[in-house]
């Protein structure tokens, strides 16, 4: 027979397994959860919740729920710093390509979409369609290393310096390529080399041909000069003075005034421009017009230097055999003002359109060289820039662009 302390024992030892199984199985789906939880922030998952209204385990769960949360916050801190530094990005001169080894690119901000000339980026193998070169140094280039590259775009030729720098995204490689437009750093440096040959130059023939252009005309006064000494000085003298005007003519590419800006409506000076060239036009069968694409187009700049601009264009366009011009301006979303002026004429070859803002470089036999070098230095002074865009059997274009 069972004694009373026999029933106790087994009724204590039963209590003590129950407990130690309870706690066994409770610490089982406590490590359970723990995984489970593990799993999901790995994936990304934080959609998951514990239940809070069971007693037991309540506060375990609650613990877990709370660490969910704070995940969940810093993930939404992190997701909200990419969009901030993504804009900020978006936003900056410098264009921004982000490439993982194997020529895939992870990121690509606005401005590198618009250098490059391309709808979207997703691996860099598509630069082959705007420049070989650019392609090739895209793959190739390496820390420290700079590099620069020429192409043509939609907004005419564009040279790009470029930089790298290694990086690690999780396990990936990358390489952050940055680059930067210096089209106009190198025209400006261009046109201020020639600007010192120039006066160089001029300087130098002047001081050489005045003294002679002088000379003759003293001795011409003479009566007892005859003959072919006559002639002679007055071959020396009217050559001198030939000379010295051609000289003062080339004198304006090295001071060209600064900009006396005011206020008015690009679609009046537009219109002035088409009635001066008028006549020019009608005897070339050319007709010139123009299409306002922004409304009341308003500018603030020299109006007289900015007429001469557009006579320049025109007058080219109606001697390279142009039946249709067409002036066009807008205002772009980044607030500039774009001038195109288009026309239908014979286009200008690949060789000249790298030298046609070389000054005294010309086409023509009756040319001087210096119509569109002038152009480009007074939109430079007006913080602006004028570029050839295209020339091809299309068309050529000629943008103004007003920053």
């Amino acid at each position: 027979m069972i004694s009373t302390v026999h029933i106790m024992l087994i009724v204590i030892a039963t209590a003590i397994a129950s407990v130690a199984a309870a706690t066994l199985m409770t610490s089982r789906k406590m490590r359970n959860k723990v995984a489970y939880m593990l799993d999901a922030l790995e994936d990304k998952e934080l959609n998951f919740r514990f239940d809070e209204k069971r007693l037991v385990g309540r506060r375990f769960n609650k613990t877990l729920n709370r660490l969910r949360g704070i995940f969940d916050k810093e993930r939404h801190e992190i997701i909200e710093q990419e969009k901030y530094f993504g804009l900020m990005l978006d936003h900056v001169k410098t264009g921004v390509v982000v490439v993982e080894d194997s020529g895939r690119v992870n990121y690509c901000n606005n401005t590198a979409l618009t250098l490059l000339g391309v709808a979207t980026l997703g691996h860099i193998r598509q630069l082959r369609t705007v420049s070989d070169l650019l392609y090739d140094i895209f793959q190739s280039i390496t820390d420290g290393v700079e590099e620069r590259a020429s192409y043509y775009n939609e907004s005419g030729k564009m040279t790009i310096a470029i930089t790298a720098s290694a990086a690690k995204i999780g396990k990936e490689h990358v390489r952050v390529i940055a680059f930067n437009d210096i089209s106009n750093e190198i025209a400006e440096n261009e046109q201020e080399s020639w600007s010192k040959l120039i006066r160089v130059l001029t300087h130098e023939i002047m001081n050489t041909v005045t003294p002679i252009a002088s000379l003759s005309e003293t001795l011409l006064k003479f009566d007892d000069v005859d003959g072919e000494v006559r002639n002679g000085l007055n071959t020396i003298s009217q050559s001198s003075r030939g000379l010295i005007k051609f000289v003062d003519t080339y004198r304006n590419l090295t001071r060209v005034a600064m900009p006396s800006k005011k206020a008015f409506y690009f679609r009046e000076l537009a219109e002035r421009v088409i009635n001066l060239t008028r006549e020019q036009a009608v005897i070339s069968g050319a007709v010139c017009t123009y299409v306002e694409k922004s409304e009341d187009v308003l500018m603030y700049a020299d109006e007289g230097q900015i007429t001469q601009i557009l006579i320049n264009l025109v007058k080219n366009a109606v001697q390279a055999e142009a039946k249709n011009i067409e002036i066009t301006a807008e205002i772009n979303l980044s607030e500039h003002i774009i001038i195109n002026v288009t026309n239908d004429g014979h286009p200008i070859s690949k060789e000249s359109q790298e030298e046609i803002f070389v000054p005294f470089y010309t086409t023509k036999q009756e040319g001087t060289g210096i119509g569109l070098s002038l152009s480009r230095q007074i939109m430079r002074l007006h913080n602006g820039s004028l570029k050839l865009t295209r020339s091809d059997e299309n068309g050529t274009v000629f943008t103004l662009v007003f920053r």
